[in-house]
């Protein structure tokens, strides 16, 4: 239940955080978009594309796939503070994939495996409840194993998260995009976003002792 509250606090938090500084408009001149592009070309990478996407608020980021910034309109258009801070934040992701930024070439490594094991995980693991004997017992622990992949990918996803929003405030500030209280504006939409993963890693991590607990008093 504490975790589900830290969940619900870090949703509430990032959208009011964006709601709030998406009202305050940067010194800087400049669209979300040109901030990327921008902070893209600073760090020696030209090849990279920076696109709008259709869609709501948070729908922000990077694609290793087809190496492209995707912005929602708010953020792509958008000459807010809010509008830095998540442009800055993708740029991140992107230049942690030129400079090979361990955490995220694992994280991208192991996606194939999570998505299969997430979705698999939970009907694996009832339905091994449900059987009795060795192969109900095979049931969960195969269950487990396959939760464990994806508790894995959201405990590499926070370094990875982490990591791209210390990125985006270095390069804005070093670049004079935002100084003094604007900077304290940013971080503070930073912080929020980060809230989410590290609640989402938590909630993970609680999903997987109650599996485990469950596993032990089947024994």
């Amino acid at each position: 239940m504490p975790v589900v509250i830290l969940a619900h606090v870090a949703q509430s938090r990032v959208r009011g955080a964006f709601e709030r500084y998406s009202q305050v408009r940067a010194s800087a001149r400049k669209t979300g978009a040109e901030v990327a592009r921008e902070l893209l070309l600073d760090a020696g990478i030209d090849d990279v594309r920076v696109e709008q996407i259709d869609g709501g608020q948070l729908g922000d980021h990077y694609d290793p796939r087809d190496r492209t910034v995707r912005l929602s309109p708010s953020v792509y258009s958008g000459q807010s503070l809010a509008a830095f801070g998540i442009a800055a934040h993708e740029a991140g992701h992107a230049i942690q994939h030129y400079t090979g930024y361990v955490w995220l070439g694992m994280r991208n490594a192991i996606i194939p495996v999570t998505q299969f094991g997430s979705s698999m995980a939970f009907p694996l693991f009832f339905i091994g409840l449900l059987i009795a004997g060795t192969a109900g017992e095979m049931l969960m622990s195969l269950g487990i194993v396959f939760f464990g992949a994806a508790l894995v990918f959201q405990l590499v996803t926070l370094p990875v998260e982490y990591n791209a929003s210390s990125r985006a405030m270095y390069a804005l500030e070093a670049g004079g995009y935002v100084q003094g209280e604007q900077r304290r504006g940013v971080q503070k939409v930073l912080n929020a976003a980060a809230l989410t993963y590290l609640a989402a890693a938590l909630m993970a991590l609680m999903q997987f002792v109650y599996l485990l607990l469950l596993r032990g008093r089947r024994n």
